[in-house]
């Protein structure tokens, strides 16, 4: 079975916007993030649960607005007992249901339903500042944020400071809308897509 992502009809590959004249290693590289496992976990209100022996794929739940992440797998503190997964490992979710009891946790996999989409160059901080009200001076890698980039509901996850790497998880109703967006916040710069 094939899978179709959401914005497999207007995703296209190639050099858009002003970038005549430009280094190629300069553009803002523009893609979309695929067969990623991602799902939510939440734990249920009013429960006094110690989650700091709670564990997936060896990593531990953050308790802020920060990541922990290993080669295959990253977790993303999204709100209060509010956690979101995400892994190259498509078994992961038995991992998952195996370690975090049901009557205590709230398990729920996202990966149908939701977009990524990635931006890489040393523009995209500017790319982030055209769409977005949050204050991302002091983010780096490792942070992870929930905002909004042009009216559209995002989780912003900063992946890699060398090569300033930003992921964007919408829903996967509004995949194109965030795509168009972008590309068109980065038409200023040069972007490529591959």
């Amino acid at each position: 079975m094939k899978i179709i992502t959401s914005i497999e009809n207007i995703h296209q590959s190639g050099k858009f916007g002003d970038y005549q004249n430009k280094n190629e290693e300069k553009l803002i590289k523009v893609s979309e993030v695929k067969n990623l496992f991602i799902c939510q976990v939440a734990k249920y209100k009013n429960l006094k649960i110690d989650i700091t022996n709670k564990n997936i794929d060896g990593l531990n739940l953050p308790k802020e607005l920060k990541t922990c992440t290993n080669s295959s797998t990253r977790i993303l503190w999204t709100g209060p007992d509010n956690w979101l997964v995400t892994s190259l490992k498509k078994d992961l979710l038995l991992e998952i249901n195996n370690n975090f009891n049901s009557n205590e946790f709230a398990v729920t996999d996202l990966s149908h339903s939701r977009a990524v989409l990635e931006i890489e160059g040393e523009l995209s901080n500017e790319v982030i500042k055209k769409g977005s009200p949050l204050n991302i001076n002091d983010l780096k890698e490792g942070n992870c944020a929930n905002t909004v980039y042009n009216g559209i509901t995002v989780t912003i996850d900063f992946i890699k400071d060398e090569t300033n790497a930003v992921r964007f998880f919408a829903l996967r109703s509004f995949g194109e809308s965030l795509y168009e967006s972008l590309t068109d916040a980065c038409l200023e710069y040069g972007y490529i897509v591959k």
